[in-house]
């Protein structure tokens, strides 16, 4: 495991989750390794039936010099045919959105989770939070009380 998105769940609720591979330049693999990657504001998106990410960053490899990559690249993710219509399909007719959950290698290879999601509204992020300090404070007494 590489990064994950930590604010995903918080934002939306996922539907659905797919596996992807990343099509990446040499210093972006060494940096991924080192774990310089941020999933801040970035997504995934459909265009001319190819899945681009954007907005994600990978910091440059400090011993590239040169020849390093550009951070917020867009970056080709390799799925399916098949894949790539269904999400075609759901992102344009009901509002769907594509966020990437996770990165990790897999055989050496680098993958991403990519999720299917919708996002929350305001009051079901605030339920959602009541809901957690709930089962916290749960946890809590339930601890006390075996004391």
């Amino acid at each position: 495991m590489v990064a994950t998105n930590r604010k995903a769940h918080h934002l939306y609720h996922i539907v659905d989750t797919y596996e992807a591979g990343i099509a990446l330049v040499g210093t972006e693999v060494k940096s991924l390794r080192q774990g310089k990657v941020s999933f801040k504001d970035s997504y995934a998106a459909v265009e001319k039936g190819e899945i681009f990410l954007h907005n994600m960053h990978i910091s440059p490899y400090d011993q590239a010099g040169r020849f390093n990559h550009d951070p917020t690249r867009s970056r080709k993710l390799l799925l399916h045919r098949v894949e790539i219509k269904r999400l075609l399909g759901k992102t344009t007719e009901r509002g769907f959105t594509l966020v990437p959950l996770k990165i990790y290698f897999k055989d050496k290879v680098a993958k991403l989770e990519l999720a299917l999601a919708i996002g929350k509204r305001l009051f079901d992020r605030r339920k959602a939070i009541k809901d957690r300090e709930v089962q916290r404070e749960l946890r809590r007494a339930l601890k006390e009380r075996q004391r």
